[in-house]
């Protein structure tokens, strides 16, 4: 562990970590950068599908309002309940094959998605020599979707490596068996 104290004059500065195979590991905060550039493109992808699926639900439940509005009887969701699920449901497995797109079959070619690009990180192996296949890259993907559903997963996931000693790893690394090094 670095001293936590100023170096001495005359005695050099503590190495930067490094992976397994000698390249510089990313700190968090090009790391969050990088995370942000993903979640805009991914949050722009997500109203290309779902702008027009909310005009959708939202005909259909006027539709249905102006349908039963003329008349005193009690108002029947069912004629729509079904296709609104069908439609939500089909949207939610389109948002997840956007994201796995991205997410995986993006990153596992180059280690790269585009804002991993733009902060000059990389995804690699913890074995050093090792290449990045799609498996590993879909077991950082699902590792992440995972901790989204348990209550600040996703908060503790990416936290993690601002102690994790010695890859700077997050959850979905130590899983995977990767690590995020400097270009």
């Amino acid at each position: 562990m670095p001293p936590r104290y100023p170096v001495p004059p005359g005695y050099p500065p503590a190495p930067p970590p490094i992976a397994p195979n000698g390249a510089r590991l990313a700190d968090f905060g090009d790391r969050f950068l990088a995370f942000l550039i993903d979640y805009a493109i991914l949050a722009a992808a997500s109203m290309v599908v779902l702008v027009p699926a909310m005009f959708i639900w939202f005909s259909m439940v006027f539709n249905l309002a102006n349908d039963t509005s003329a008349s005193n009887e009690p108002v029947d969701i069912a004629p729509i309940l079904l296709p609104a699920l069908g439609l939500w449901a089909g949207i939610f497995i389109l948002l997840l094959a956007i994201q796995y797109v991205y997410r995986v079959e993006m990153m596992w070619r180059t280690g790269q998605t585009v804002g991993k690009r733009g902060m000059k990180l990389r995804v690699i192996p913890l074995e050093p020599g090792a290449e990045l296949t799609r498996g590993t890259a879909a077991t950082r993907f699902f590792i992440e979707l995972v901790s989204g559903f348990v209550p600040f997963g996703n908060v503790l996931d990416g936290l993690w490596q601002l102690w994790d000693k010695p890859f700077r790893q997050c959850l979905h690394d130590k899983v995977a068996k990767t690590v995020v090094v400097k270009v």
